[in-house]
């Protein structure tokens, strides 16, 4: 089995403004990694937007209703001082959320061992009645909850390595034991979420807050010490990664200091345990990221571990 690609021509349409970090160039650099001769194995599939009641696993149906009205803006709409959407933004979330649920079913049905979703806007940040963050939908709890209530998956593992903390999925998660959100993050950056003691109804949350200037080797020991073990024995029969690549020592975003290699060091980690415990099921998307060349280049590594291991 392979590696599948989900990249929704509707995400390139979201624009967010000049200067704005989360713009259309990020997906035009990862496209260009992804289509070299690297790459030429990876398969490419396309994917539709998500369906309302896809959405209303993870959202309030009032929220989705009003951010649908907003389909086709003739002028900006900023929701917050980060977060804006434009007359291409609606139908890029709906397709992102889409491409997640669609990769979640290629996984599940055995038609690709793992996926990778480049899309945007991301949504780690969108809780079940608020955009934030850049976020309008949450990708990784729609598609998580896809799993579920589709393919009958109990237990779903998401691990965020976003430098942010994925507040959204956090507060999506809560109540429900089988769902385990992991989170390893800048330690009192925005949104000022995930601090240890923040662990669930169902204690189905591991917040991992790392310094600022971290680094390799104290994310290698976070993960070595507090977190493989707890996933191992959570036994996920999928993982859904939020892929933020903002953590690298060339983005301005935050300072984790991480380097190229260590996203294939991490990538690496999570695929085994997936071999190990869910027949290599996982789907990845793409969350934060920011410095263009970083972000490639990280992309191209994760992707690629993702074919060989």
């Amino acid at each position: 089995m392979s590696t599948y690609l989900f990249m929704p021509s509707q995400c390139f349409t979201h624009d967010t403004g000049y200067g704005h970090p989360e713009c259309t160039e990020r997906l035009h650099v990862i496209e260009r990694t992804l289509s070299s001769e690297t790459f030429a194995y990876l398969l490419r599939d396309e994917s539709g937007p998500a369906t309302t009641e896809q959405l209303e696993r993870a959202h309030d149906s009032d929220y989705i209703a009003r951010i649908l009205a907003l389909d086709g803006c003739p002028e900006p709409v900023e929701l917050d001082e980060d977060t804006v959407i434009s007359a291409g933004s609606v139908q890029a979330a709906l397709f992102a959320a889409g491409a997640a649920c669609q990769a979640v079913d290629k996984v599940m049905s055995g038609g690709a061992r793992n996926a990778f979703c480049a899309i945007r806007p991301p949504g780690h940040h969108a809780e079940a009645d608020k955009a934030m963050g850049f976020c309008l939908f949450n990708n990784a709890a729609v598609a998580a909850l896809q799993a579920r209530e589709i393919h009958g998956v109990c237990r779903v593992a998401v691990i965020d390595f976003d430098v942010h903390h994925g507040n959204g999925i956090q507060s999506i998660f809560w109540n429900d034991h089988n769902l385990f959100y992991i989170s390893m993050h800048e330690d009192g950056g925005f949104p000022r979420t995930g601090h240890s003691a923040e662990t669930g109804a169902q204690d189905n949350i591991l917040n991992v807050a790392l310094h600022h200037g971290a680094g390799t080797t104290e994310m290698q020991h976070a993960w070595t010490d507090r977190i493989e073990a707890r996933l191992q024995d959570f036994g996920p029969e999928l993982i859904i990664i939020s892929a933020g690549f903002d953590g690298h020592q060339r983005d301005r975003m935050a300072g984790l200091n991480y380097t190229t290699m260590d996203y294939a060091w991490l990538t690496e980690k999570i695929v085994k345990i997936a071999n190990q415990s869910c027949k290599g099921r996982v789907v990845s998307l793409l969350e934060g990221g920011y410095d263009l060349p970083s972000l490639a280049a990280a992309v191209g590594v994760h992707v690629k571990v993702m074919m060989e291991i």
